[in-house]
């Protein structure tokens, strides 16, 4: 029995690391680099603010230069999405999604984009949500560091130029990449459906979601189930190739510890403090996998941590917090006693 376990250990071992380096396929122009973006976005964002309509799209620009400094500007149609932080009560500059027109974009930086998510800055003059911005970017590269099987992002500063009323305003936010291009990567389809079972779900796929989900110090996440009138599951998306166990990748991390936005709380389920304490909500089935999974997360500290100390736009303040808190998810994974208090035995 043991020696059929280290097997297992080894085996899933060297399929992570072969999963967090393969080329699923090459990546969009936009996400072949990981520069700051300078961009300015014209549209009505007094009325997007005010109205935060979830269907009806407003007129827009968007533009950029060239790597020759060539001005290239696309029409954009813009409006508001999301959940909490769409509510007036959370953010007064809600997220926006951009439809890009494929005619216009084609082969430019934008090549193969169409409708995509762009994370804001939550409020306006307000530092620590710009570092909030800065902090949720570094989670998908994180988790990109772990596996290809994730979303790609692409850190901007934006100029927002209101063709209503209003002054201009400049910050900085995240371009996500789209289900359907990461679909391609994937040479997979989202699953629509609105519960799914563990058993469904790649389970080297879901440990290694579920620790990084720990690691960020994030509990606004289900892997099987999701909210009224969305796709499952809850900020995970579920894709399926025919006849195989779906892949489970992990979206939208304001809520964690690490990103730690003002807006941030923790589930009253769970009966945390704050935000940035952290509860594992990993299932108990794949704890066999923990040892391969955790060898992964070691492996790949040292690129972490710097990819943290070499953010640019990243203050010392927030990146001396963030580096603690990573500092802290390894002290727990290399201490047995809390690695057992703390994962294996909080497995669900």
């Amino acid at each position: 029995m043991v020696k059929r376990m280290n097997l297992t250990t080894l085996i899933t071992g060297l399929f992570l690391l072969a999963a967090a380096t393969q080329s699923v396929a090459d990546v969009d122009p936009l996400f072949a680099s990981h520069d700051i973006l300078e961009v300015e976005i014209a549209a009505p964002f007094a009325m997007l603010a005010d109205e935060r309509p979830n269907e009806e799209e407003a007129a827009g620009k968007f533009r950029y230069a060239a790597e020759d400094g060539t001005l290239v500007e696309f029409d954009v149609a813009v409006r508001t999405r999301g959940r909490l932080r769409r509510g007036k009560e959370t953010c007064t500059f809600p997220p926006l999604r951009l439809n890009f027109k494929k005619s216009q974009t084609k082969d430019t930086l934008f090549d193969k984009q169409d409708k995509v998510k762009l994370v804001t800055h939550c409020r306006s003059k307000a530092h620590r949500y710009e570092q909030a911005v800065i902090a949720e970017y570094l989670t998908y590269r994180i988790f990109s560091m772990l596996t290809d099987r994730s979303f790609n992002a692409r850190l901007m500063r934006v100029t927002y130029v209101p063709t209503d009323e209003g002054r201009d305003m400049e910050s900085y936010a995240i371009l996500i990449e789209s289900k359907d291009r990461l679909q391609k990567r994937l040479d997979a389809k989202p699953m629509s459906i609105a519960r799914v079972e563990v058993s469904s779900i790649r389970p080297e796929d879901l440990n290694l979601a579920s620790v990084f989900q720990f690691f960020i110090g994030n509990t606004d996440f289900s892997p099987v189930q999701t909210a009224p009138d969305e796709d499952c599951c809850h900020n995970q998306v579920l894709f399926v190739r025919e006849d195989e166990l779906s892949y489970t990748v992990p979206y939208d991390f304001d809520q964690s510890g690490l990103v730690d936005a003002p807006h941030a709380f923790p589930n009253p389920r769970f009966r945390l403090k704050d935000a940035r304490e952290r509860l594992y909500r990993g299932r108990c089935v794949n704890n066999e996998r923990l040892p391969a999974t955790l060898r992964l997360f070691r492996e790949r500290r040292d690129d972490i941590e710097k990819l943290i100390q070499d953010q640019p736009g990243l203050d010392s303040a927030t990146e001396r917090s963030i580096l603690e808190f990573v500092e802290e998810f390894y002290k727990t994974i290399d201490n047995p006693k809390w690695l057992q208090s703390s994962i294996v035995k909080k497995c669900i």
